[in-house]
């Protein structure tokens, strides 16, 4: 049957409608494809990233408990070299500076006459021990005599011609250095037989000087040597 020419053109125009839908669905299925693939693969991604974060979170807390122990040691170490150095400063075995006073004594340069004795005209070890007992007494932190430091374990004692300090043999003159508050360096001599040295000066001759000085140099002392005596240890 033969189709009228109107009819035929709708039946064209139909046809071009259908394949045009046809496209279009197509395309929503491919649109509604490539949307259910993305999301799809994001789930994976976002969980991958989240475990990435929280393995950056773990390693920062670790690297900050690193940091910690790491501040930790360095004020422990920090507070061991304070101790150690105030028990090297105690122990007298580290040079130090400051201001204080110097002592000279010196014997006399008269010959004895008559009847006095003839021991009085010379600097004895008991006026050097006086004074370093004196100087202690008034505060001071560090003292010498002819460059030798004294310490806890300085002995002094006449050797005949000679005075013995810290096993070396010194000779006249002998120079006292102290660190220390001058006016309580002073103050303590005088109360602890400095004007008794003084009568001697006068009645004989020997040196007797005393100086104000900003700044005393006190060399390092020597660290004893232990054989026989040993620690404490605790708990026993």
């Amino acid at each position: 049957m033969q189709l009228e020419k109107r009819e035929r053109s709708l039946l064209g125009l139909g046809s071009v409608l259908i394949g045009f839908l046809f496209v279009m669905l197509f395309k929503a299925q491919g649109a509604a494809g490539n949307q259910t693939f993305h999301q799809e693969t994001a789930v994976p991604s976002l969980v991958q990233t989240e475990q990435e974060n929280q393995q950056i979170s773990d390693e920062n807390d670790k690297l900050q408990q690193e940091l910690a122990k790491y501040a930790q040691g360095q004020s422990a170490a920090t507070l061991a070299n304070q101790q150690l150095q105030e028990a090297e400063m105690n122990a007298g075995v580290v040079a130090v500076e400051g201001p204080g006073i110097r002592i000279t004594l010196d014997d006399s340069k008269r010959v004895a006459q008559g009847q006095d004795d003839p021991n009085s005209y010379f600097i004895h070890e008991q006026y050097i021990r006086e004074i370093f007992n004196a100087l202690w007494n008034g505060g001071a932190e560090a003292i010498a005599v002819n460059g030798q430091r004294v310490t806890t374990n300085t002995e002094v004692f006449c050797g005949g011609s000679f005075i013995q300090i810290n096993s070396t043999r010194q000779m006249p003159p002998y120079v006292i250095e102290a660190i220390g508050d001058k006016n309580n360096l002073t103050a303590a001599l005088k109360f602890y037989g400095w004007d008794k040295l003084g009568d001697f000066q006068q009645q004989y001759g020997i040196t007797r000087k005393l100086e104000i000085i900003e700044k005393a140099t006190i060399p390092a002392g020597t660290l004893r040597e232990y054989h026989y005596a040993q620690p404490v240890k605790e708990g026993t």
